[in-house]
């Protein structure tokens, strides 16, 4: 009748990868989660941009897809640093308590996005964020 097609069916796909084609293994994708979860472990000290830049220099050079994500972290811990900084200083205003809980939240949720996305082989773009380095 006919011969099988080569291409997964519409709306499916068989490998997770980055969105530009490539297949990501698992272990890069490791990588990826963690440069994006490790940032809550430092954050309490407002240093969740540690575990990021550690991936970036063990990993980076080895994984264009951990590189990505890693940079990706980077960019967002650099600007949350820069967020709370100044959400810190508004709360002598009393505006910086919002500022920071409604940061707070945003910054979890966006991160745990982050995280869910690298497992499964696709790239995250942070919204909101100023990209300082590429």
């Amino acid at each position: 009748m006919g011969a099988m097609s080569s291409y997964p069916p519409p709306g499916s796909s068989w490998q997770q990868g980055s969105g530009s084609g490539e297949l990501v293994p698992s272990e890069d994708r490791n990588w990826a989660v963690a440069a994006h979860l490790g940032s809550f472990v430092a954050a309490y000290v407002a240093l969740g941009l540690i575990a990021p830049l550690i991936v970036l220099l063990v990993r980076g050079g080895q994984s264009p897809f951990v590189r990505r994500q890693a940079v990706e972290s980077l960019n967002f811990q650099l600007n949350a640093l820069v967020i709370i900084a100044i959400g810190w200083i508004l709360v002598f205003v009393l505006i910086g308590f919002v500022v920071l809980a409604a940061y707070g939240v945003f910054y979890v949720i966006c991160v745990v996005m982050a995280a869910i996305k690298a497992s499964q082989g696709q790239d995250f773009r942070y919204p909101l964020t100023i990209r300082l380095i590429s």
